[in-house]
């Protein structure tokens, strides 16, 4: 009778076992639902601030430093030469190092290369032998041992 309750425990526990697993990532799961959720709320209140002109205006203002016809702006310039209170990270370049081309430059560049194809390879009968700074010619290929007949 001990051996068939061992048996009887033993199938339950592996049964037990697979249903906390099972329970364990429904609740993982259901966590990471609202997150998405909350997430793509936050996401929807964002778009739906955007259909509001003013909410527009100020973006523009804070962001780009427009001003509505009439205004005068004004940009308060920090002691290190750098606009205080905008959103713009930007690092100072390197005076000397020259400007990284915009992306556009880059197209146009790869345009004028592809006018100029690259020259044909020079085959290896045409290329000059390989020395070995004396003054006799080192062969470039090895030679191959000839053949005899049996």
């Amino acid at each position: 009778m001990f051996v068939v309750l061992a048996v009887l425990v033993l199938s339950y526990a592996s049964s037990l076992r697979i249903y906390l697993d099972t329970e364990r990532q429904n609740a993982e799961n259901q966590q990471a639902i609202q997150r998405s959720q909350a997430r793509i709320d936050d996401l929807n209140n964002q778009l739906q601030r955007w259909d509001d002109p003013d909410y527009v205006r100020a973006q523009a203002r804070e962001r780009l430093g427009w001003v509505v016809p009439g205004e005068t702006g004004y940009r308060v310039i920090g002691p290190d030469g750098q606009p205080v209170g905008t959103r713009i990270e930007s690092q100072p370049r390197d005076p000397k190092k020259p400007p990284e081309a915009t992306w556009w430059q880059k197209m146009w560049g790869s345009v004028g290369a592809a006018d100029q194809p690259a020259p044909p390879p020079v085959p290896p009968s045409a290329k000059p032998p390989i020395t070995d700074g004396t003054r006799t010619p080192t062969p470039s290929r090895t030679p191959t041992p000839k053949k005899t007949t049996r």
